[in-house]
Formats: structure tokens, C-alpha cells, sequence
């Protein structure tokens, strides 16, 4: 019989020469936790469609950022409930907005813990669209104009980081004009450069009540069929001046992470979506998978495709997983 001169069970047959030739790494320095702020005192209201995942005011926040530091995680990535909705999304720039005092909170009690903050207009709108309506649709040029002034509020409150989600055309050359010329050149934006109009992001829009009254985001979201579409739009974010660009959703978009990844030299994020961590929990809650497995599978498959940092509600878990 003519055995195979190349046996890959020699390596793969004892752990310590599974870890010394292993390729793809997870570190806890590569994640990100989402947090969403309310409006108010006294709140801790779960996310029914994502367990381990709350609404909460300011003075929970606070202590939630304290574990996450806590557990090394370096980043909270926040989303602001406001008390009050109208058709421009005023909150998302007021001075005293949700978010501006909760990133006035977290830097105060956690300073060593960076901050970045969503920016875009659908949690803030009464519709529920990114930005302001007009003729059934949203102005792109002005709805910029207030996606510049919120990413400015959110710096003179003390972030350490944009991250523009809303998917409007210039919206990053704006925001990068108006930080430079307000005295934050050195705040960095975070671009949701590649951001999908999928289906996965359900549960999310009951976590940030940002679920739109009429129509849907196709028309500024990327269609999901598209491939190259990806490489335009994340090239325009990096000639307006992005620092970090991102792919949304994570794991239906693997594909795209690459292709990012063998196009451009930017540190780049990924978002592993609500939809994706209640499919997990779900499926764990009901014993059909094994919860942490499937989770840091998922982490290093995110890895493997070329994130350089993962956006994820399972980020506490892995933490905990990673350095037990």
C-alpha cells in the first residue's frame, strides 16, 4: 500500500504542536463591546431578543464599562435611546444628549477605557430613518450636514473615536473636515465603510428602538448581491480620510472581509450583528450547540478572513474565555 509522504496527523495528533503552528490568533485587544444608553435613571431593560444584552441609563452603563475594563476589553462602542424623538434627530447632536452625557460619564469614571460612538440619526429620528426626509427619502447632503455636527458633539464630550454608521455618500470627508477644523485632528473615524441592508440586524432595532415607520434602508444600505460595490465604497471612506474601515454584518459577509483585506492596508473591523449573537444564544439556550465553541469559532473565522478588530455582544464571554 502507498501511504501519503505528508501525514497532517502528525502535527494535528498532540495539542502542543497545535498551538506552536497554529495561524490565526484572537486576542482580547481585538474586541469591541456594544453598550445602549437610555434615557433616565434607574433602568436595566433587557433586550428580549438578546439575552445578556440591556438598555440601560447612565449610572448601569458606568458600572458595565467598569467590568468591561475590568476584563481587558480596550473599547465600548456606544448607541444613545433618547428621551425624545423628532423628525430631525435633534439628541444626536445636543450638547446634553444621551449620548454626550454618557461618554462625559464613562470618561470621568473609567478614562483609561476607550469610547467610540455610533453616528448616525436613526435611533434619534421619530421615523427611524439615518437621516432627514424629504420627498419619502432621505436627503443625503443634508442629513451630512447634522451627521458632521453630532460626530463634533460626540468629540468635544470626550470620544476617543467616531464611527459613522449611516451609509451616506460624504458623510466621512465631513465629519473629517469639521473634527480637523474644531480642534479633534486627532480623533480617528471608524467608518462603517461596507454596511449592508440585511436582515440580520432585527434584533438591534429593538435594542436601539430605531425599527423605520415606513420603507426600508435600501436605498443607502448596500444591496447584499454586491461584491465589488464593497471595494468602491470602502476605497471613497479612505480618500475622505477614514482611518479604520468596516464590513456589517460579519458572517454572511466573510467574503467581503477578505477581499477588503487583500485591497487595502487599513486596520479593519468587523461587526458580528445582533442577528448573529441570537442565533447563537438561541441555539446554546436550547442545547443544540455547544455556546462557547461556536462563539470562538466564529471569533477566529472573523479573524482568519482579515479583521483586525471584532464589534461583538459576545465580547465579555470571550474575555472571560481567553484569559481563564
Amino acid at each position: 500500500m502507498l501511504l501519503p509522504a505528508h501525514r497532517g496527523r502528525r502535527i494535528r495528533g498532540k495539542e502542543l504542536f497545535r498551538r506552536m503552528v497554529r495561524e490565526t490568533a484572537l486576542s482580547v485587544n481585538d474586541l469591541i463591546y456594544p453598550m445602549f444608553s437610555a434615557f433616565g435613571t434607574g433602568i436595566k431593560k433587557e433586550v428580549t431578543s438578546m439575552p445578556g444584552i440591556y438598555q440601560q441609563s447612565i449610572e448601569h452603563i458606568v458600572a458595565e464599562a467598569k467590568e468591561v475594563q475590568g476584563l481587558g476589553i480596550p473599547a465600548v462602542i456606544l448607541f444613545g435611546i433618547p428621551e425624545t424623538k423628532d423628525a430631525v434627530g435633534s439628541d444626536a447632536y445636543a450638547e446634553h444628549g444621551i449620548i454626550q452625557e454618557t461618554i462625559r460619564a464613562i470618561k470621568r469614571e473609567v478614562p483609561a477605557l476607550a469610547v467610540i460612538t455610533d453616528v448616525c440619526l436613526c435611533e434619534y429620528t421619530d421615523h427611524g430613518h439615518c437621516g432627514i426626509i424629504r420627498d419619502g427619502d432621505v436627503d443625503n447632503d443634508a442629513t451630512v450636514e447634522l451627521l458632521a455636527q453630532e460626530a463634533l458633539s460626540h468629540a468635544q464630550a470626550g470620544a476617543d473615536m467616531v464611527a459613522p454608521s449611516d451609509m451616506m455618500d460624504g458623510r466621512v470627508g465631513a465629519i473629517r473636515d469639521i473634527l480637523d477644523n474644531n480642534g479633534f485632528a486627532h480623533i480617528p473615524v471608524m467608518s462603517y465603510a461596507v454596511k449592508y441592508a440585511s436582515g440580520y440586524y432585527g434584533p438591534f432595532r429593538e435594542a436601539a428602538e430605531s425599527t423605520p415607520q415606513f420603507g426600508d434602508r435600501r436605498s443607502y444600505q448596500m444591496d447584499p448581491a454586491n461584491r465589488l460595490e464593497a471595494l468602491r465604497e470602502a476605497q471613497a471612506d479612505i480618500e475622505e480620510g477614514a482611518d479604520i474601515i468596516m464590513v456589517k454584518p460579519g458572517l454572511p459577509y466573510l467574503d467581503i472581509l477578505r477581499d477588503l483585506r487583500n485591497e487595502f492596508a487599513l486596520p479593519l473591523a468587523v461587526y458580528n450583528v445582533s442577528g448573529e449573537y441570537s442565533m447563537i444564544k438561541a441555539a446554546a439556550a436550547n442545547d443544540w450547540i455547544d455556546e462557547e465553541r461556536v462563539v470562538m469559532e466564529t471569533m477566529l473565522g472573523f479573524k482568519r478572513a482579515g479583521a483586525d478588530l471584532i464589534i461583538t455582544y459576545h465580547a465579555k464571554d470571550v474575555a472571560r474565555w481567553l484569559t481563564r
